[in-house]
C-alpha cells in the first residue's frame, strides 16, 4: 500500500495514514484503493485482532478529499464517483461493524473527509490544542459531507443540533468537540503527543473489548427526534424556505445537505448513507462546486501562502504605525491594528477629531463587552494601543504611516510631506486611496520606492480584503512589507499594479455605473435592484451607490476630467456617470449620508426607492429582458477584470477572484470574476460578450489582447 501503513502487534491493528510526497493525507485514488486493501487485510486477520487504531504520520490527522482530482471531473463521471464513495463507505462500515473497538487518534486538523475518517472510530481521542480545527467545511466549497458526515453528525447531534455544523460549516476545536460529545477524550499537547494518543487508545480498547456505533444499538434514537416528531416536522417545514432566502437558489449544496439530513433521518443507517452519496455525486461534478473549490480552496491558499508576495524578503511586522486622518477609514484601521497589538498613532488636524476616531474603537469593543465576548481588561488593553493626537511629532519612530485623508491630490501630498520625516529608519509610507494613481501620489514623497498603496474597504473591521497597489517606483521590499502588515491584521492581501481605480474600485465602478445606465435607459429601478440580487450580488447597484455616496462618484469623475485635461485629453463620461452627476448636481440627491439618493431613509423604517425615480427616469414601453439585466451586471465586471489582467493591473487569477468576491461582492457561486469566465467556458463567454456589446455598447467588447490574456491565465488542474 502507498498511503496506509498496516501493522498488527499484540492484537492491535494500526492503520497509519501517510500519503507520500504530500504534507497532508487526502482521499486520493491511491488512498481509496489502499483503504479497501487495508480493510481486506483486517478481515483476514480478524481472529487475531482485539482492537483497531487509526493514526496519522503527518502533523495533521487528515485533510479530506483530493480537490485537484475533483476539479478534473466531468458530469459523465458522476456514476463512477458514486461507486467510489460507496466503496469508501463500505470500508468504513466494515471496520465499524467488526465488533472490536476502533479508536481514532486525532493529532491535528481533521476537516471534511478527514473528520469523516475520524468518525469511523467508536472512540475519538484528540490533542488538547485550541488551534486544531475539526469539522465539515464542505458547504463553503459547494459540496456536502458525503462520506458519512451528514448521516453520522445527524445521528450524533440530532437534526436541529447538527445544522450549524453541516449547513453553516461551523468548525470546532477539540475541547468544543468534547463538550459536544464528538470527541471522547483529550490528551496534553505537551511532550510525546503520539505516545499519549496511543496510550489512551489502548487503555480504552482494553476496557471495551466489544464496541459498536451508537446507531447500531437496538434502543438507539436520534437526539431530538425524527421528522415524524411534530416539533421537528414544524421546523423542517420552514427550513427550506429560510434556506432559499439565503441562497436565492444559486447554491445547491446547502439545499442538498438539508434534504440528505431530513431524508436520512427517516430511514436506516445504510440507506441514509446511500442517499448522501447520491447527492454528493451530483454536486461534485457541478459547475458551482468547481467554481467554489477553485477560489475558496486553491485561490485562497495562494493568497495565504504569499504567492503574490515578492520572494526572498524576510518577514516583517511593524510595531508602531501612524494613521493620518481619523475619519471613518482612519478610525477603522486604528481599531484593527490595535486589536492585533500594534501601537497606533491616530493623527488629525484637531485633537477632538482624533479622539472621535478613537471612540469608534470604544464603541465596537463596548458592544462586545456588553455581550460578554470581551473582558473590560482586554478592552482597556486594546484602547491603550491607540494614541489620538493633533501633533505630527507624535508620529516619530513609526515603521509605517498610512495616509487616510479625503480623496484630494493636493491634501494627500501635503500630509505626506509633513509626516514622512517622522518615519523610523527603513520605514515606509502608504496611501489608503481608493482611486488616485499611486505613482502620482508618490511624487510627494522623497523616497517613492518606499511609497505604496494599501487600500482598505469599509467598514474596515468587517471587510477582509486589502488591496496593495505597487506604484511604478515601489520596490519589492515595500510590497512584501505591506503584504506582511496586511496578513498581521488577519486580512487578505491582493497585489495589483498602478492604474486609475486600480482593480477593485475600477471594477466596482462598472457594476454601479451599469446599474445607473440601465436606470437612464428607462428600466424600472426595482427591476435593476432585484435582478442584481437574483444574480447573487449582496445588494443592488443603486443601493451601493447610495451607501458609498453619489457625491464621491461625482468627485472622482471631476478629478478624472481634470487629470485628463492636464494630459491634453478629454474624458468621455459613461451614461451611468452622467446620470449620477445629474442626481447630485441637479436633483441634489447625494446619497444616504446626505439624507437620500436613489433611496429614501425614513427614520425608524426600512429604506425605500425614491418615488421620483419613476417619473424622472422610467420609460413605459421600454423593453427589458431579465437575463440581459443580470448578465449586464455580471459580465460588465468580468470584462473589466479581464481587461485589468490584460493590462497588467492584475498579475494573477487568484488576486482577481479573491479581490472580486471579498472586495466588491461578486457572487461566490461564480468563484469570482475570472472564474466566472472559466466556469462559463471561454468560447461561450466571448460569444455572450459579443451579443451584449452589440446591444449595450463597448463596455462588453473583448479585444484580441484581452481574449489572449484570459486564455493564457486559464488554470490547469
Amino acid at each position: 500500500m502507498k498511503t496506509i501503513r498496516y501493522e498488527l502487534a499484540d492484537g492491535i491493528a494500526t492503520l497509519t495514514f501517510d500519503e507520500p510526497g504530500s504534507p497532508v493525507n487526502t482521499m486520493c485514488a491511491d488512498w481509496q484503493a489502499d483503504l479497501s486493501e487495508a480493510t481486506t487485510q483486517v478481515m483476514r486477520d480478524c481472529a487475531d485482532i482485539k482492537g483497531i487504531v487509526l493514526a496519522s504520520a503527518k502533523t495533521t490527522f487528515f485533510a479530506g478529499a483530493d480537490l485537484k482530482g475533483t476539479m478534473r471531473l466531468m458530469p459523465a463521471d458522476a456514476p463512477r464517483v458514486f461507486a467510489e464513495i460507496e466503496q469508501t463507505k463500505k470500508s468504513f462500515r466494515t471496520l465499524e461493524t467488526l465488533g472490536v473497538p476502533v479508536v481514532s487518534c486525532i493529532n491535528g486538523a481533521a476537516l471534511g473527509g478527514g473528520w469523516e475518517v475520524a468518525l469511523v472510530g467508536h472512540y475519538r481521542v484528540a490533542v488538547d490544542n485550541p488551534k486544531i480545527q475539526l469539522g465539515l467545511p464542505e458547504i463553503t466549497l459547494g459540496l456536502i459531507p458525503g462520506a458519512t458526515g451528514i448521516t453520522k453528525m445527524t445521528r450524533l447531534l440530532g437534526l436541529m443540533g447538527a445544522q450549524p455544523y453541516i449547513l453553516e460549516s461551523k468548525l470546532f476545536n477539540p475541547r468544543e468537540a468534547l463538550d459536544l460529545g464528538l470527541v471522547h477524550e483529550l490528551v496534553s499537547a505537551e511532550g510525546d503527543v503520539a505516545g499519549a494518543l496511543r496510550d489512551a487508545a489502548l487503555t480504552w480498547i482494553a476496557a471495551h473489548p466489544q464496541s459498536r456505533q451508537p446507531w447500531d444499538a437496538k434502543d438507539y434514537k436520534i437526539p431530538g427526534g425524527t421528522p415524524a416528531n411534530p416539533k421537528v416536522a414544524g421546523m423542517l417545514t420552514v427550513a427550506p424556505a429560510m434556506l432559499k432566502q439565503k441562497t436565492r437558489g444559486l447554491y445547491p449544496a446547502p439545499e442538498a445537505a438539508l434534504a440528505a439530513m431530513a431524508e436520512g433521518a427517516m430511514v436506516d443507517y445504510d440507506t441514509a448513507t446511500r442517499i448522501e452519496s447520491r447527492y454528493l455525486a451530483r454536486l461534485i461534478v457541478s459547475p458551482v462546486a468547481k467554481n467554489m473549490i477553485n477560489t475558496f480552496f486553491f485561490n485562497m491558499n495562494a493568497i495565504k501562502s504569499g504567492q503574490s508576495r515578492p520572494k526572498d524578503i524576510s518577514r516583517y511586522k511593524p510595531r508602531k504605525v501612524g494613521i493620518l486622518g481619523a475619519g471613518m477609514m482612519g478610525a477603522g484601521i486604528a481599531y484593527v491594528q490595535a486589536s492585533r497589538g500594534i501601537h497606533t498613532v491616530l493623527e488629525d488636524v484637531s485633537l477632538e477629531n482624533a479622539q472621535r476616531g478613537k471612540s469608534y474603537s470604544f464603541k465596537l469593543t463596548q458592544a462586545r463587552v456588553d455581550k460578554g465576548r470581551m473582558s473590560p481588561y482586554d478592552q482597556r488593553a486594546l484602547l491603550d494601543h491607540i494614541l489620538p493626537t493633533d501633533h505630527p511629532g507624535d508620529l516619530k519612530g513609526c515603521d509605517l504611516i498610512i495616509e487616510a485623508v479625503f480623496e484630494n491630490r493636493e491634501l494627500k501630498a501635503a500630509v505626506t510631506k509633513e509626516a514622512e520625516p517622522m518615519l523610523a529608519a527603513g520605514g515606509f509610507i502608504a496611501s489608503n486611496t481608493s482611486t488616485l494613481p499611486i505613482s502620482g501620489l508618490a511624487q510627494a514623497s522623497s523616497r517613492p520606492q518606499r511609497f505604496v498603496g494599501i487600500h482598505f474597504f469599509s467598514p474596515v473591521d468587517k471587510m477582509k480584503l486589502v488591496e496593495i497597489i505597487r506604484g511604478k517606483d515601489t520596490d519589492d521590499e515595500t510590497v512584501a512589507r505591506a503584504y506582511d502588515y496586511v496578513q498581521a491584521l488577519g486580512k487578505l492581501p491582493i497585489v495589483v499594479n498602478d492604474s486609475r481605480g486600480f482593480y477593485t474600485s475600477r471594477t466596482f465602478g462598472t457594476f454601479v455605473m451599469e446599474g445607473a445606465a440601465m436606470l437612464g435607459e428607462g428600466i424600472p429601478a426595482p427591476v435593476i435592484e432585484n435582478a442584481a440580487m437574483q444574480a447573487g450580488m449582496p445588494v443592488g447597484p443603486l443601493a451601493v451607490l447610495d451607501e458609498t455616496a453619489l457625491s464621491l462618484s461625482v468627485h472622482v469623475l471631476d478629478q478624472t476630467r481634470a487629470d485628463y485635461e492636464r494630459e491634453g485629453r478629454a474624458y468621455a463620461a459613461a451614461p451611468g456617470e452622467l446620470l449620477v452627476e445629474r442626481m447630485v448636481k441637479e436633483l441634489r440627491r447625494a446619497g444616504r449620508a446626505a439624507g437620500g439618493g436613489f433611496y429614501d431613509y425614513p427614520a425608524g423604517q426600512k429604506k425605500q426607492l425614491w418615488p421620483e425615480l419613476k417619473p424622472l427616469f422610467e420609460k413605459a414601453g421600454v423593453p427589458w429582458d431579465l437575463r440581459d439585466i443580470k448578465d449586464r451586471l455580471l459580465y460588465r465586471q468580468a470584462v473589466e477584470t479581464a481587461r485589468c489582467l490584460a493590462e497588467g493591473v492584475l498579475t494573477s487569477v487568484h488576486d482577481g477572484n479573491i479581490g472580486s468576491i471579498f472586495g466588491i461582492g461578486f457572487p461566490a457561486w461564480t468563484g469570482g470574476a475570472l472564474q466566472f469566465i472559466y466556469g462559463t467556458g471561454i468560447d461561450a463567454f466571448e460569444q455572450r460578450c459579443a451579443e451584449l456589446a452589440a446591444r449595450y455598447g463597448n463596455g462588453f467588447a473583448l479585444d484580441e489582447t484581452t481574449s489572449r490574456a484570459i486564455r493564457h491565465h486559464q488554470p490547469v488542474y
